[in-house]
């Protein structure tokens, strides 16, 4: 499933999240992100999920976290493990990567991240199965500026919108 348009134009955003905490000047406002999420009109079982991701695409990490640890489920976890990757606290990452447990999302993560990977330094990160865990150690290891680093940005980029159209459908 493909996302609602207002969805996608809130992640089109002209440069990609960071790998860190680093907050862009192209992202939204913590208000705006707010407005955005009461426009998009959703079922108030999907907001968290939605507001919580988008919160992490516009680099507002303190208000994600607050929204992924209340969610109760191997989505929410997910969310807390994306948004602790990104503070970053790996191992704590990795606890809530755990929770996660197999996610529904990975396999659809891992065929999409295939094109991005291939011929890359980090093609071996895609394999018969997604490994959540060896993008932290990828993440933790890769220096601003590098191909590397350009790479992992795609990837999470590719996380993000997956787990929306999930979230959404």
């Amino acid at each position: 499933m493909r996302l609602s348009q207002e969805i996608q134009t809130l992640l089109d955003t002209p440069t990609l999240a960071s790998l860190g905490p680093e907050q862009r000047a192209d992202a939204l406002s913590l208000h705006q992100c707010q407005v955005a999420l009461t426009a998009l009109d959703l079922p108030s079982h999907q907001q968290p999920l939605v507001y919580s991701a988008l919160l992490l695409w516009h680099d507002h990490l303190d208000a994600s976290h607050d929204l992924s640890q209340n969610i109760n489920s191997n989505d929410g976890s997910f969310l807390h493990g994306i948004m602790h990757r990104r503070e970053p606290d790996y191992s704590n990452a990795k606890y809530w990567l755990t929770k996660t447990g197999q996610h529904e999302a990975f396999d659809t993560i891992n065929m999409r991240s295939e094109l991005v990977l291939k011929d890359t330094s980090l093609a071996h990160l895609t394999t018969a199965k997604w490994d959540p865990f060896a993008i932290v150690d990828a993440i933790s290891e890769a220096s601003p500026d590098t191909s590397e680093y350009q790479v992992l940005q795609k990837i999470q980029r590719i996380e993000i919108e997956v787990l929306l159209e999930r979230f959404c459908r």
